[in-house]
């Protein structure tokens, strides 16, 4: 009996130093990447070992044109600035999207939900990964706030076949940095995030073009072309 109780006293003891390790561990990388820049991501590593070579090179805020701040979130998540992590709206229409049958151009993930996606977990669908994810997003929205998650989203987000991040897309489609965009480059940069594979900024299909005019006349409504949106 003696040694049934110490077993179960063993068990619980381990139970607990488990679960308090599943929630230290994610929670101490969300806190490292509050201020340290993020090396790479699981999809980065995912299309390297898929022979897509990897150009990530980090910059800070401060470093990228405000045109293409507003440009993604013209494209991607116009109530980025307000919510707090999740735009049930959104989530609502995307729903009553994939119900009926249609094609949406942007679905319901917020920029926050995309960058604890992209940043903390594995490409795919299922229902264990959305949940991870909606953890992740209440993290950094609590505890980055909306000009780390869009500097964390901008330096990690997928622009073409092993190209990551607005620096290493700007200087390879247009030969400039960051900082330099044009509202025309930011919004072509942006109709790309879709479908990065198939889409490129430099060499834009038709669909890409119309695309990036329609975000053009989004960014309009975000405020003043030199002023970052979230101010």
């Amino acid at each position: 009996m003696e040694d049934a109780a110490v077993r179960r006293r063993i068990r619980r003891r381990f139970l607990r130093a488990l679960a308090v390790g599943l929630v230290a561990a994610p929670l101490s990388l969300v806190l490292l990447y509050r201020i340290v820049p993020v090396p790479a991501t699981p999809l980065m590593l995912l299309r390297l070992a898929e022979g897509y070579g990897m150009a990530h090179d980090w910059v800070g805020y401060d470093d990228i044109s405000p045109a293409m701040v507003r440009a993604v979130i013209a494209a991607e998540d116009g109530k980025f600035c307000h919510h707090y992590g999740f735009d049930w709206q959104a989530i609502d229409d995307a729903l009553d999207a994939i119900g009926e049958g249609r094609r949406r151009l942007r679905g319901g993930s917020t920029i926050s939900q995309q960058t604890a996606k992209n940043v903390f977990l594995w490409p795919g669908r299922s229902w264990l990964r959305k949940g991870l994810e909606a953890g992740f997003t209440v993290a950094i929205e609590t505890l980055w706030g909306k000009h780390r998650i869009i500097e964390v989203y901008l330096n990690s987000v997928e622009f073409g076949p092993g190209i990551y991040g607005v620096e290493a897309a700007a200087r390879f489609h247009f030969g400039k940095s960051a900082a330099d965009l044009s509202v025309p480059e930011a919004a072509l940069l942006a109709a790309v995030l879709p479908n990065p594979i198939r889409f490129s900024a430099s060499k834009p299909s038709t669909w890409v073009r119309t695309y990036a005019r329609r975000i053009q006349g989004r960014m309009a409504d975000l405020g003043k072309d030199d002023v970052p949106p979230c101010e």
